[in-house]
């Protein structure tokens, strides 16, 4: 049953949405009704749908069937540009900056200021004043590969309010930012409410959809499940509804028997970067690495991995100092990491499931001059069984998996080694909260095998929830460090922020 139009009205109404592609039907029959200067949350797991419906609107794939209705006129035909110039604005979880150009022209790529010779002037002085608007520290002319990727999404942000669009489709804009840009966020979706912008919100964060929803719209498996105002659910009835079964435990940390120490690292220092870092992880044991964005948890775990060289500082690995110039010294070690970015970093996206499963190992699939194919295709399995990876077969392009299983294929390549310290980068980062849990319980599965796991997260309430042991940075520094039972949101936040006493 649809939501009922509100004294308000409707901004957009789309009916009945289908959308196929080959062998697969993404949307069967979606409605989405949102009301002019509201949040709307669009909840689902990942391969729900929520972001094939939202490129329908945007312009971006074409309808199979169903009607859409923006501001009361049915819509036909839809392409991106048509889109954008209704009003209707699209920040993508996946971003696509142009690393070369300046925020000012990435914010005005396409509709640059002066006709056939671009006023640069006036395009700087405009997007100056807008990031002087939403408390942004950027310069118009700097440069976007001099941003991070939390910088670069509230450029995305900033973009997509500088259009004035009548509505704001947000795919994961918190991802990959702090919880400081979060605050910084809000304000400006409060500030677009009020002035009777229309949001669309996608999220897999509980948390933000009680803080910032007024009506939620669930989708399953390519189907509408139900829509209403976002107080008519509450937490464990929302998660129902969105993976149509009862989660008893997004955290399902267990006490496991702690070993000896596994890895060592001692005054570790990058200059610029980080400086005297100190900490040990033991068998069996999982240390959080807490702080806000900036605060250089990456760049120590890349150090460790062998990416980037230490200036000062030893690793130990096992009582055995390691010589790390690069990540084959670590990961001959017995040292992993799975990276914060899986698409860029972790995984070869066009390639198959079995292949990226096999990337870290071909030694052992290949001693010679052919692959064994057999024990390759055996691991592989074993890899897809223990790690329940939804996956129609080995063959399967990465490309087309959800994100929680892309995540457990970036974990599964590295189990086939002899591992003794895993590194996990934002494990779970753009991931429903179903396969969260399930990420979670192989966390704890390989702690009770007695792998030493240092877990990097940004959300403070899976830091909890998941670690031993917290180490908490500030601007490069190490803080302090916090046992499980006195790891609370408040002891994080005053080392993070230091404003401890």
């Amino acid at each position: 049953m649809l939501m009922k139009t509100q004294a308000d009205g409707l901004v957009l109404e789309m009916r009945k949405i289908t959308k196929s592609f080959p062998g697969v039907k993404a949307l069967d029959g979606v409605n989405l009704q949102v009301r002019t200067g509201t949040v709307h949350v669009l909840v689902g797991e990942n391969g729900a749908g929520k972001s094939t419906l939202m490129k329908i609107l945007s312009g971006e794939h074409a309808v199979d069937g169903g009607e859409i209705f923006f501001k009361g006129v049915q819509l036909n035909h839809q392409n991106t540009r048509a889109a954008l110039e209704l009003g209707i604005a699209m920040i993508h979880q996946e971003l696509s900056p142009v690393l070369d150009m300046t925020i000012a022209e990435n914010i005005f790529l396409g509709r640059e200021p002066g006709g056939f010779f671009v006023d640069f002037q006036r395009m700087d002085s405009n997007t100056q004043a807008l990031l002087n608007r939403l408390g942004l520290p950027y310069r118009a002319g700097q440069k976007m590969r001099e941003l991070s990727i939390a910088g670069m999404q509230l450029v995305e942000i900033a973009k997509a309010i500088s259009r004035d669009a009548a509505l704001v489709i947000m795919d994961e804009p918190t991802s990959a930012i702090s919880d400081t840009e979060v605050a910084m966020l809000f304000r400006q979706v409060a500030d677009l409410k009020a002035h009777g912008t229309a949001i669309i919100y996608i999220t897999h964060k509980m948390d933000e959809i009680f803080q910032i929803a007024d009506d939620i719209t669930i989708i399953r498996d390519g189907q509408y499940v139900g829509s209403g105002p976002a107080a008519n659910y509450d937490k464990n009835s929302l998660i129902a509804q969105m993976v149509g079964r009862t989660i008893s435990s997004i955290f399902p940390k267990e006490t496991v028997p702690i070993g000896d120490v596994a890895l060592s690292v001692r005054g570790a220092t990058r200059h610029g970067v980080f400086k005297d870092i100190s900490f040990e992880v033991r068998k069996g044991e999982i240390v959080g690495l807490a702080g806000l964005i900036g605060a250089g948890r990456t760049e120590v775990a890349r150090a460790i991995f062998g990416l980037d060289r230490l200036d000062a500082g030893e690793v130990w690995l096992g009582g055995q100092r390691l010589v790390l110039n690069q990540p084959t010294d670590a990961i001959a070690a017995g040292i992993a990491m799975v990276s914060e970015d899986r698409k860029a970093e972790g995984l070869v996206l066009c390639r198959s499931v079995q292949e990226n499963i096999s990337l870290a190992n071909l030694e052992k699939f290949a001693p010679g001059l052919f692959m064994d194919l057999k024990a390759e295709a055996e691991d592989g399995q074993k890899m897809r069984s223990m790690l329940q990876i939804k996956t129609a077969d080995l063959n399967t392009v990465v490309g087309t998996l959800s994100g929680g299983n892309q995540q457990k294929i970036a974990i599964a390549k590295w189990l086939l080694r002899d591992l003794k310290v895993l590194i996990l980068d934002e494990p779970t980062r753009g991931i429903d909260v179903g396969s969260k849990s399930e990420i979670h319980r192989l966390m704890t599965q390989f702690a009770k095998e007695g792998l030493a796991i240092i877990m990097i997260s940004s959300e403070l309430p899976e830091v909890l929830g998941m670690s031993d042991r917290v180490v908490v940075m500030q601007e490069g520094r190490q803080m302090g460090e916090l046992n499980r039972a006195n790891a609370t949101q408040e002891n994080i936040m005053a080392l993070a922020t230091g404003t401890h006493a």
